[in-house]
């Protein structure tokens, strides 16, 4: 039954919980091998606890008898219930030749864990299974932290050493043609389920392989959950639907963590759905909710330094795809340039991210990326460029208790001198600190009519009479 992936190995009886041993028949003359059979699985239940040290021994030993004995490179071929029925029998069997008795439900929590090594990441299943959790970061073999609602926590967590957690990251990389090692000791990568991974080892990572984790959900949020988790306010909300819907060129702006993707995810559900969409990214994560969509990525160069293919060479690409928008994940380099080329150009619409702590901030960091294209290429004409061909800047952060907040809504409104213009439509006004460590305040409008509403109102889309109204200076 099991000839298809098992190393021609005799089956193995199956396994007796320790409750329900019964003793031994008197030996025949010439016994058969029994059958392989489904392990009684009683309902999950957490492991009964046993010596960390002996049960991690035991697991090591386990595990390398697997490897040693299954034919991995058949796995792909055998459901899951199978080889688990299978990994039972091998189990069972190492421990009746080394007199080791187990409960049933800590033997059911090992065939568990042995799974997941042998199919999955190992002691990374488990909190990649857990929806609570939004970022795992390995530190090491025995430091792993998890975030969870924008706090990070340690987590008793450990790899068995240093060469068992090299072989979970060539897991990760080697699934999806890259590679890791001495002389190309980092790798981005991404997950089967689009979660994003970057794994770092010796000789950069001094103090031993370090591995980062960025989960993201299957069901994008839409912007009313981001009202409702007080992200920003309803008519903040309204304002960025109408200005998706009526073609506004979009910067969302933030630092690590604040939350710029999800942000794009949830304002694309406002494009209309028979327009054409590319999207340029570094690692695939932007899961816009169109049917017509066009997903590109960047190559990192081959094992000889060749092949390399960035994002400015799909976005040069991209123009060439009859795209109604262009929504690049991340401009970080000289691609900025093209993609304010495409948004003076008639793609009206185009969105992307950028690093930067403030809506200033984000406009100098743009103009200084599109100066790495090099050439004698004047400021005053970058700066045209980004007036011309950007409507608004969203600044997102992430506030000392982990809430991710719009912090504000601003409007790029032309050229004045040498110096972009902008001025806030509306913005988050901190309130102080409660208690609980909380952060206390609200957005607010500013009490400024944006340029652009005219332009809206034109394409169809309405707004409330008081939409922009500053509820502070009325009272």
């Amino acid at each position: 039954m099991f000839r298809a992936f098992h190393e021609s190995k005799p089956a193995a009886k199956t396994p007796v919980p320790a409750a329900e041993a019964a003793p031994a028949p008197a030996p025949k003359p010439a016994p058969k091998p029994a059958p392989v059979v489904a392990a009684p699985e009683p309902e999950p239940a957490p492991a009964a606890p046993a010596p960390e040290a002996g049960y991690t021994e035991l697991k090591t030993r386990l595990h390398e008898k697997l490897l040693e004995q299954l034919n991995l490179a058949a796995l792909e071929q055998v459901s899951k219930a199978d080889l688990r029925r299978e990994i039972a029998t091998l189990a069972a069997a190492h421990l009746r030749e080394n007199d080791e008795i187990m409960q049933p439900v800590a033997f059911q929590a090992l065939l568990d864990e042995l799974l997941d090594e042998v199919l999955g990441l190992g002691p990374l299943e488990p909190l990649l299974a857990d929806p609570s959790i939004s970022d795992i970061l390995v530190n090491g073999i025995d430091k792993v932290f998890v975030e969870r609602a924008g706090l990070l926590e340690r987590l008793d967590v450990t790899f068995r050493d240093e060469r068992h957690l090299l072989r979970i990251i060539d897991k990760i990389v080697s699934s999806i043609g890259r590679r890791i090692d001495e002389s190309q000791p980092w790798v981005d990568a991404r997950l089967e389920d689009g979660s994003r991974v970057n794994a770092i080892i010796r000789p950069c990572a001094i103090d031993g392989p370090s591995l980062s984790i960025r989960k993201f959900s299957k069901s994008p949020l839409h912007l009313s959950k981001l009202v409702e988790y007080d992200a920003l306010s309803r008519p903040a909300a309204q304002f960025l639907e109408a200005a998706v819907a009526g073609r506004m060129n979009v910067l969302i702006s933030g630092g690590t963590g604040s939350g710029k993707t999800t942000m794009l995810n949830a304002m694309s559900a406002f494009i209309d759905p028979r327009q054409r969409l590319v999207t340029i990214e570094d690692a695939a994560e932007l899961q816009l909710q169109q049917e017509h969509v066009v997903r590109l990525e960047t190559r990192p160069p081959n094992a000889e330094g060749q092949g390399r293919i960035t994002q400015r060479d799909l976005l040069i690409n991209a123009l060439r795809m009859r795209p109604d928008r262009i929504m690049v994940g991340e401009v970080r380099g000289s691609e900025a340039f093209d993609m304010l080329q495409a948004m003076n150009t008639g793609h009206d619409g185009s969105m992307t991210t950028i690093h930067a702590n403030t809506a200033r901030d984000a406009i100098s960091r743009l103009e200084q990326m599109v100066t790495l294209i090099g050439g004698d290429f004047p400021m005053q004409a970058i700066r045209s460029q980004i007036a011309a061909g950007l409507q608004l800047v969203v600044q997102l952060n992430r506030l000392s208790d982990g809430r991710r907040k719009v912090m504000s809504i601003s409007e790029v409104v032309g050229l004045e001198g040498n110096q972009v213009m902008m001025q806030d439509i509306f913005t988050f006004k901190k309130m102080g600190v409660d208690e609980d460590g909380n952060v206390m305040g609200r957005m607010l409008a500013t009490g400024i009519r944006p340029k652009c509403a005219e332009a809206l109102i034109a394409s169809g889309v309405t707004f409330a009479a008081d939409a922009f109204r500053n509820v502070e200076q009325v009272a």
